[in-house]
């Protein structure tokens, strides 16, 4: 079937004009770069090396990892352990290890049964895995645990490539993936030990397996059972990560696709009765295990508590109005959002196109949901996101978008204004905080300052795929200012309350003779950060508790809030006997709370 194209195109896409003699090297039939702009000619390495790039799916793989990894590996390695969802997550991973226990997940005594057991158990093999390979400390070094959401984010990416190629050509399909590894949001979620950058990998697998089985049905021809294997494997796999979110997403798909198209016989080349058997064939040996485990608590938790408490009502203080995720959508999907922008009209067009109605009915009805739901939280709409992307592809490959409109403009211009704003922010923290950020962060930013007052002078005047690069270069500089810079560098340091303490008590333990590690209470500051950073057992108290805690036993201190001081000093049986050995101040980074927090130790433990 051919694909519609736009009438009266508002931007058309043609190969440039090269001097007589010029090389044309590049893959057959497809345009090469313009260069006459100054963005287009800062761009042109990356542009010839595209064009070849292009000659073969394993070359552009390997182009799509290395970008993706520019992209998300800049403070990887150097992110404190982000409160609260991502230090649950490890710490329940680390609790795994130390107990053997690879069925019941805890976060110290408490179950956790909010997610299934697929994400913690990727996480203990890559820690597993660096133990034996003799990593010191590898069970409290945070970046082991966010490997998996890494592989992830940047598997993915690679997907979303794969997942387009039934849509638009090798070069657009390169472009969605490109626009989906730029955007802030799957930038976020690789850095974070959480199940998101992986679900969303499972969903980008089986949106693509179930976007090919749809189109083929349409023509003649057998039907083979690889991608059947690939969608229900990614069903099962995503049950085991995140629950009903990967198979929710095709199921919304076909029914509206059923409803469009009166019929969904073709969903009989899935093979569902197989499938359906092999995917819970993934899954119900662990369920079983759980639920004897738990005596059934971990359905009545996972479901009746976790689940149905988002959907009745804002879970976690976390509530908001639908059009929340439409508004955060310009900041969580730049720079790609304002190139969705200008393909909505063209994608809104031609979308009874059965290639554009299968993208609409995989973002759609599911973005719909996520709206209705009151629980929002940013990641929740990732999934959907390497549609917008391939939505994006489609419309710059069909020959028009928005770019006549008047408002065309201004909406580009949020791609290098946002960077400017950033720029701007990061420049005056610095100030506020008297730090300069990270070497890595002060030596991009120039460059970035250049890049984003060059492209919004340039951008949308020159050839659209230009503009794409050179936003998704200015993204890289971006995350190099934030995550090298802002995050893990001085500007920071008063957020990274957790590690001090950490440090301190050990610091403090090498003081002590015959207590090689001083056992800790906290009062007043239960992060889950400094569990998973200080240890299981830190015992997570108020004042009282933790002057009861401190007597008890030699080898003991205590992180106590100023808010809990004076009902840890009156708990005191003897205060002489406990002095303070440290204060640590900052701010909380959940709710900007300004913390200042006494280190306490029993005297008789000092030297």
């Amino acid at each position: 079937m051919k694909p519609k194209s736009c009438r009266a195109a508002s931007f058309v896409l043609k190969a440039p004009a090269r001097p007589r003699g010029q090389n044309q090297a590049g893959a057959a039939g497809l345009p090469q770069f313009e260069t006459h702009m100054t963005i287009a000619r800062i761009i042109e390495p990356a542009a010839a090396a595209l064009d070849q790039t292009l000659a073969s799916h394993r070359r552009v793989g390997i182009w799509l990892a290395v970008v993706a990894l520019a992209l998300f590996l800049p403070g990887f390695f150097t992110l404190q352990p982000m409160d609260r969802d991502e230090p649950r997550f490890a710490q329940a991973t680390k609790q795994m290890l130390e107990t053997g226990d690879a069925v019941a997940i805890r976060f110290q005594d408490e179950a956790r049964n909010k997610k299934p057991v697929g994400i913690y158990w990727m996480q203990a093999a890559v820690v597993g895995a660096a133990e034996k390979l003799g990593l010191p400390n590898a069970r409290t070094t945070i970046w082991l645990y966010r490997f998996v959401s890494l592989l992830g984010a940047v598997s993915a990416v690679l997907l979303t490539y794969w997942a387009a190629l039934p849509f638009v050509s090798r070069r657009h399909a390169f472009i969605a993936a490109l626009l989906f590894a730029s955007t802030a949001l799957i930038g976020v979620e690789a850095r974070l030990a959480k199940t998101d950058a992986v679900m969303t990998a499972t969903v980008v697998a089986c949106m693509g397996a179930l976007a090919r089985i749809y189109l083929a049905s349409r023509k003649p021809g057998g039907r083979g059972l690889a991608l059947p294997f690939v969608f229900w494997t990614a069903i099962g796999v995503g049950l085991l990560v995140k629950g009903p979110i990967t198979p929710m997403i095709p199921v919304f798909t076909a029914i509206v696709l059923g409803i469009k198209d009166r019929s969904a016989r073709w969903l009989g080349d899935t093979r569902p009765l197989a499938g359906v058997i092999w995917a819970l064939a993934l899954v119900v040996p662990w369920f079983v295990l759980i639920m004897v485990a738990t005596k059934g608590a971990f359905l009545a938790d996972s479901v009746g508590g976790d689940m149905l408490g988002k959907v009745g009502a804002g879970q976690e203080s976390h509530g908001a109005p639908p059009g929340t995720y439409l508004l955060a959508f310009w900041a969580t999907a730049w720079p790609m959002a304002p190139f969705a922008a200008l393909a909505a009209p063209i994608v809104w067009r031609l979308r009874r196109d059965p290639p554009v109605a299968f993208l609409l009915a995989w973002l759609v009805p599911a973005w719909i949901m996520f709206e209705a739901v009151p629980t929002k939280l940013p990641h929740y709409v990732l999934p959907l996101y390497p549609a917008i992307a391939i939505l994006c592809a489609v419309g710059i490959e069909r020959g028009c978008l928005a770019l006549d409109r008047r408002w065309a403009r201004p909406v580009l211009l949020l791609v290098p204004g946002i960077a400017l704003i950033l720029v701007a922010l990061s420049a005056g923290l610095s100030v506020w905080s008297q730090h300069i950020p990270g070497t890595a962060a002060f030596a991009a930013m120039p460059f970035l300052l250049w890049l984003a007052l060059h492209l919004a002078r340039d951008i949308g005047r020159e050839k659209l795929e230009t503009s794409i690069i050179g936003s998704v270069a200015l993204a890289g500089l971006c995350y190099i200012l934030i995550y090298s810079g802002l995050l893990t560098s001085g500007p920071f340091d008063p957020f990274r309350v957790s590690p001090r303490l950490a440090e301190a008590r050990r610091l403090i333990s090498a003081t002590v003779p015959g207590c090689p590690s001083l056992s800790a209470a906290s009062a007043g500051y239960h992060e889950p950060s400094l569990v998973f950073l200080v240890g299981t057992d830190l015992l997570l108290t108020e004042g009282k508790g933790a002057a009861q805690f401190i007597q008890a036993e030699p080898c003991r201190m205590a992180f106590v809030d100023i808010r809990e001081e004076p009902a840890f000093k009156a708990a005191l049986s003897s205060p002489s006997s406990v002095s303070l050995a440290d204060r640590i101040t900052g701010i909380n980074l959940n709710g900007g709370r300004r913390l200042d927090i006494g280190i306490y130790v029993l005297k008789a433990s000092q030297p």
